[in-house]
């Protein structure tokens, strides 16, 4: 029996490969599902089942395009209602994999539909369990995504639900088993996710604050809803494609990759309406790029700011990608649903400017620059998170979180000048990118961010130990 963890750091996603005796099965998989089919091939096995533990928010499942291209059956849990081919498991309902079984075991909270699965050895004890986005390492999944698609699904509804799901299924189990969770640190689905991607459920229960053994109903439902931040905006569209179903890869990989002359592209940004997404370094952007463009580089936490940033999963893209790069963009982009790339700048910047188009640019300073020139009237915008600027940060900055630069952009000052930075340089240059889109022109950007900030002479307010 093989069970492999496939993790997919840009968006802190885990789908999971079994394979027993000639069989396979794959626990939520990623929308390019190739390396699936390669896995499955290498082993002289058969993918029969495609367990998805529910409907996702933070990415768009490859289980429509896996299912027809291997003929594997679709597995969700009780209540599910997807506008596809799958069978809707009970709950406690078993399949064979080989000489394993997976059982499925009901765990709303989530969502409705929420649903672990136990895997079970040949002699039938069980080894691990899939759990989704119910549990997490050091977390338990968020409760509050459902308000979107029902009114009466409210977060304290939910919560309710999940704390019976973990007491009454999942803590009883016992503590040698393995947790497989479906994220890790950095995704938007809970709050506290630690950086280590598997554990036991013993240990589990003793430093999740959620699995408490003394902890009441209220006390959960208080602690889970506490710091809950809003969702990202994309998260209800990519819920609804998971349930309705969409295109192949293959097909938008192939409508996303035709390569446009400068011409080609400007054309059709301006007769669709599409937003030129630059994909490259932070740096190089920094240095030149397409005006009214939008950074968000491939080096980064790409699909899931993405996501965040631009919202709607239907807004028409053309890319500036590095050389070779050009597939891996779309198809993160995909990931998280943004299927609606119409093209890809060919020659990148060198032809743009070559075939006589205007470039524009974002001055940038070094952090011992910033210091010297920094004075009592000096503005700075810091684009990290409240958390990252309570612990630290340049005396009377101005803190707005890239998280909500569309809605608080305009507490930005437009005719003053004024300092922006993030953490190392990543978010701020995507800051300064979509303040610049809307006519801000008065940015300085400070490389390697507060970082290097803290490094010079700049006054910083740093917490001081309790």
């Amino acid at each position: 029996m093989k069970i492999e963890q496939i993790y997919t750091g840009c968006i802190a996603q885990a789908a999971y490969y079994l394979e027993s005796n000639g069989e396979a099965a794959i626990f939520d998989p990623l929308r390019e599902v190739q390396p699936y089919i390669e896995k499955a091939k290498k082993d002289n096995a058969t993918i029969k089942y495609i367990f998805e533990t529910h409907f996702h928010a933070d990415f768009v499942s490859g289980h429509i395009d896996l299912a027809q291209k291997t003929g594997a059956q679709i597995v969700y849990g009780p209540t599910a209602q997807p506008e596809f081919k799958a069978t809707i498991a009970f709950d406690g309902q078993e399949f064979k994999v080989g000489d394993y079984t997976i059982l499925a075991m009901h765990t709303p909270g989530h969502t409705l539909e929420s649903t672990c699965y136990l895997l079970l050895n040949d002699n039938n004890k069980i080894h691990g369990i899939i759990t989704g986005d119910t549990l997490f390492i050091g977390d338990v999944g968020r409760p509050d995504l459902a308000q979107a698609l029902s009114s009466d699904l409210t977060q304290e509804v939910l919560a309710s639900h999940l704390f019976d799901s973990l007491r009454n299924k999942v803590m009883p189990l016992p503590d040698d088993i393995i947790v497989y969770p479906s994220h890790g640190a950095g995704s938007s689905c809970g709050k506290n996710m630690s950086k280590e991607t598997t554990d036991t459920l013993g240990n589990q229960k003793k430093v999740n604050y959620a699995l408490r053994a003394d902890m009441t109903r209220a006390e959960f439902i208080a602690e889970l809803l506490d710091g809950l931040g809003k969702p990202p905006a994309y998260f209800p569209q990519n819920v609804m494609m998971n349930i309705q179903g969409y295109q192949s890869l293959d097909t938008v990989i192939k409508n996303g990759g035709r390569i446009l002359t400068p011409a080609g592209f400007e054309a059709t940004a301006n007769a669709s309406g599409a937003l030129v997404l630059d994909v490259r370094n932070e740096n190089d952007f920094a240095e030149e790029h397409i005006p009214g463009s939008i950074s968000i580089g491939l080096n980064g936490n790409f699909a899931p700011w993405v996501g965040a940033l631009i919202m709607d999963v239907n807004q028409p893209l053309l890319l500036v990608t590095p050389e070779g790069l050009e597939t891996e963009a779309i198809t993160r982009l995909a990931r998280v649903g943004f299927d609606n790339t119409l093209g890809i700048l060919g020659g990148g910047i060198a032809a743009w400017k070559e075939a006589g188009f205007e470039t524009d640019s974002i001055k940038s300073v070094s952090p011992e620059e910033f210091a010297a020139a920094f004075d009592e009237n000096t503005l700075v915008v810091d684009s990290r998170k409240p958390s990252e600027f309570d612990g630290g940060h340049v005396v009377n900055a101005l803190n707005i979180p890239l998280d909500f630069i569309n809605e608080q952009f305009e507490k930005v000052p437009q005719n003053q000048p004024f300092y922006i930075h993030c953490a190392g340089g990543y978010r701020s240059i995507i800051m300064a990118s979509i303040l610049k889109s809307r006519g801000y022109h008065n940015m300085v950007n400070v490389l390697k961010g507060f970082g290097g900030i803290k490094n010079t002479a700049a006054p910083i307010t740093l917490n001081q130990p309790a």
